[in-house]
């Protein structure tokens, strides 16, 4: 069984940066696509970015080139580095993992394991 469990949400000014991290316990070395989502209030939850076992990455268009998804097999760790944050980056940021060989879309339902969230908030 997959248990991930998410750290380092904040407040934090727009310009601003904040690190996330997501303990992973239950996956294996390889087989395995990682990512993470986020959810406004009042709003679907949508995907931001996903790192496949070999390092691949993908991102959503509002985030590329600010935020930096990478993960320490290691520490069995994923994190999410953000950078030049925006007021409309505030939302409850969920990890997400799922076994497969495949790097996976940022949909919601391609994924079967979540975290419990953590807050982000971005103040003008």
């Amino acid at each position: 069984q997959v248990h991930l469990m998410e750290s380092g949400g904040g407040s934090v000014q727009a310009g601003g940066s904040l690190r996330l991290s997501c303990a992973a316990s239950g996956l294996q070395s390889v087989g395995y696509c990682m990512g993470w989502f986020r959810q406004a209030s009042g709003k679907e939850r949508e995907g931001v970015a996903a790192i496949r076992f070999d390092g691949i990455t993908t991102y959503a268009d509002s985030v590329r080139g600010r935020f930096t998804i990478s993960k320490d097999s290691a520490k069995n760790t994923l994190t999410l580095q953000m950078n030049s944050l925006k007021p409309e980056d505030t939302a409850m940021y969920y990890c997400a993992a799922q076994r497969t060989w495949g790097l996976l879309p940022l949909k919601t339902g391609s994924f079967s394991s979540w975290g419990q969230g953590t807050q982000v908030t971005v103040f003008s």
